[in-house]
């Protein structure tokens, strides 16, 4: 295997038989989240992370995870660097599996089909032995003594909520990109008197609190829409910012669930609504 200062071990505590499917997705998940995690945060490093089971007996099943870290440039990875990268992604890993726990979470995280499988399958390795335990530690070796670095752990019931939240979070980032929107209450926060073409983003904000309370892009579904705002905002007499249109739009949904642009295709009332 080589040498390496710092160890990554994954420890699968099981009071009944472990399916052979579950027992590889858990050390292939781990691994691909490792490749991803260095990736992701060392531009001048690279990784070619490989499993390698160390023990396995009654109750228990031990793998060391052998990063193959390398760096890219001249400099070399020192002791303490494997130490403080192997550290880091234990945190990480036990941070990322607490979203999927508790169902929350951060935009922009956990947003690819691959990486929730990689933690479908984490999860399903020891989902359905009621006495299971999964922890992942990282340790070194000084004067002969392991010192373990950080850990994370999790239990089984623990591993069926995330994996419900899991399956969750599929369908929430596979729901269709746009969803429509009828008679809602559309005010403006940016206006503009530019002429766009049908379908374009206009440089206007606008604001309807029933889908989201942030401003989003607006854009003109239809021309018959487009000429009765334009005329409400190049040639009458009200401020337009004291407005409200009640429309139907058509809402561009963003990865992770959350609206993008709203795209007006049919208006049906202008109130005012005041200071």
């Amino acid at each position: 295997m080589g040498e390496q200062s710092a160890i990554l071990t994954l420890k699968i505590d099981t009071d009944e038989p472990v399916e052979l499917r579950d027992f590889v997705g858990a050390f292939t998940s781990l691994a691909n989240e490792f490749e991803r995690y260095v990736d992701a945060t060392y531009s001048d490093v690279k990784t070619d992370p490989k499993m390698y089971v160390r023990e396995v007996r009654s109750g228990c099943i031990e793998a060391d995870l052998f990063t193959g870290l390398m760096a890219v440039a001249a400099a070399t990875i020192t002791h303490m660097d494997q130490i403080l990268i192997l550290e880091d992604f234990v945190k990480r890993w036990g941070q990322r599996f607490t979203f999927l726990l508790k169902g929350e979470v951060p935009a922009g995280e956990l947003e690819g089909a691959k990486e929730l499988k990689d933690w479908a399958d984490a999860a399903q390795s020891i989902a359905t032995d009621p006495l299971a335990g999964h922890r992942l530690e990282v340790a070194h070796f000084e004067d002969g003594k392991r010192q373990v670095k950080a850990s994370f752990q999790f239990k089984a019931s623990e591993a069926r909520t995330a994996l419900q939240n899991i399956e969750d979070r599929k369908k929430l980032l596979n729901k269709p990109e746009t969803e429509t929107h009828q008679r809602v209450l559309m005010t403006f926060t940016r206006s503009d008197v530019s002429d766009v073409n049908v379908g374009k983003r206009t440089g206007e904000l606008v604001k309807i609190e029933e889908i989201s309370d942030q401003p989003m892009p607006l854009v003109y579904g239809s021309e018959i829409a487009e000429e009765q705002i334009k005329h409400e905002i190049r040639d009458a007499h009200d401020n337009v910012y004291h407005k409200g249109f009640i429309v139907d739009v058509s809402v561009k949904i963003a990865n992770g669930g959350r609206p993008a642009a709203y795209a007006v295709t049919n208006l049906h009332q202008i109130i005012d609504i005041g200071d």
